[in-house]
């Protein structure tokens, strides 16, 4: 007989067989099994009623989950109804509608359920937990053919937990964007990077200086000195282009300076790039043409006429290190520093842009100022008198048997000297021997 261990019918009634024989032990023959009321049918034990109300109850509590809280909602009301049944399943030792015939099926079945919710909580759109329903109120209840658990021995079913959904309302209050065409809204729209090296930067990758880009006749730096001086005094027959004397009103300092043009006074008033040349090496220019560094270095936009001593302090400093004395300027220099960016595709260093935001806080309305043409003449033209050439200094008193010396053989030879042989004439030494042949001045 091949057949699992178990009690068999025989004349003598029930016989236990172990799996591979019969053993002496007996039992009375068992009451017949009652038929099935009507409409249901008997299943490994397992009412046809409490399949149906158990699968139900899963698919109304995860219709009603996901149609709460979407998929997270969905997975949570799974995960919570499935963990309910496990728990059954665990204290009685099977749940046969879902196909839990044993307590270890019970407790995998509980570690799926735990997974299930938590990925549920953590995705809802809305904290929502999903009760359990009538039916699987119904379905977790022992059937009529089940023993009923010992109330001792009845697990108590965990709460699944409830991730809290983070409140949408904040007490920061709203700031508004930086109207269009202001500083502000221009610094937004700049990149943030930080500093490139300077390797390769010298002032010749920017061209030639004060080049006329503009093709008015007229150098970049006389453009600036007429547009920034006021009593301006031009030099004649330079169709109005070259200062000879003004008055700065210096930006920088709020200083008034009195320029004239020389070697030595030139220096007191300087074109400053507000937004340095070496500065926009380093945040993109280097990897712009050397005609679009020629237009930036000579750009109206990017010079300003200032205080000397003033601009060689600032030297190569952008806004996180150098801002003018002159805090009433500060708003209009930094705005120029980010139009003269933004037009050349230059980019801002954070602390640079945490700078020149700080600056623009107090003036939100501050506007881009824009690049224009700068026109010829504007002053008071003035015709310079050429200073005479010295008088060349007369000539060597001669000494004692010698003649005058002069500058060169040519003037020597005008006043009716001349010539000079080498080892006779001691005058031979004075000139140069041009051909060698022992004689000057011939």
């Amino acid at each position: 007989m091949n057949a699992p261990a178990g009690w068999y019918p025989t004349d003598r009634g029930l016989r236990y067989w172990d799996g591979t024989r019969w053993t002496e032990h007996f039992a009375p023959a068992s009451p017949p099994t009652p038929a099935p009321a009507p409409g249901v049918r008997a299943s490994r034990g397992v009412p046809t009623t409490a399949a149906w109300l158990g699968w139900g109850g899963l698919v109304l509590a995860a219709v009603t989950g996901g149609a709460s809280s979407g998929l997270g909602g969905f997975l949570a009301a799974v995960g919570t109804y499935v963990l309910v049944v496990a728990v059954v399943a665990v204290v009685r030792g099977h749940v046969d509608w879902a196909r839990l015939r044993s307590r270890t099926a019970g407790v995998v079945a509980l570690g799926a359920a735990i997974v299930i919710g938590g990925i549920g909580g953590a995705t809802a759109d809305q904290p929502a937990t999903t009760p359990p329903t009538a039916a699987a109120t119904r379905t977790s209840s022992p059937g009529p053919s089940s023993p009923a658990p010992s109330p001792a021995t009845t697990t108590p079913t965990p709460s699944p937990s409830v991730t809290p959904t983070p409140s949408t309302t904040s007490s920061t209050p709203t700031v508004a964007p930086p109207a269009r065409g202001t500083a502000l809204a221009a610094l937004a729209a700049l990149p943030v990077k930080g500093r490139a090296p300077k390797t390769g930067y010298s002032r010749d990758q920017f061209g030639q200086a004060w080049a006329d880009v503009d093709r008015n006749g007229c150098d970049t730096r006389n453009d600036v000195l007429r547009r920034d001086l006021t009593d301006v005094t031009l030099k004649a027959g330079t169709r109005g282009c070259l200062v000879l004397a003004g008055t700065l009103h210096d930006p920088y300092t709020g200083r008034t300076i009195a320029f004239v043009r020389g070697e030595s006074t030139s220096a007191a008033v300087q074109v400053d790039h507000v937004v340095s040349l070496s500065d926009a090496w380093q945040k993109g220019a280097q990897q712009q043409s050397r005609s679009t560094r020629t237009a930036f270095a000579n750009d109206p936009l990017n010079l300003l006429a200032v205080d000397g001593p003033t601009n060689s302090a600032k030297g190569d400093g952008d806004a996180a290190t150098w801002l003018p004395p002159r805090k009433s300027f500060r708003c209009a220099f930094v705005a120029r520093q980010v139009a003269v960016k933004a037009k050349y595709h230059l980019w801002v260093t954070a602390a640079e842009r945490d700078a020149i935001t700080r600056i623009l806080d107090t003036c939100p309305t501050q506007a881009l100022p824009r690049s224009t043409a700068i026109p010829l003449g504007g002053g008071t033209v003035r015709t310079v008198t050429p200073t005479p050439a010295p008088a060349p200094p007369p000539p060597t008193a001669p000494s004692a048997g010698l003649d005058p010396r002069f500058g060169t053989c040519k003037e020597a030879k005008a006043a009716g000297y001349g010539p000079y042989v080498s080892g006779r004439d001691p005058e031979y030494s004075w000139y140069r021997d041009a051909d060698h042949d022992g004689t000057v001045c011939e």
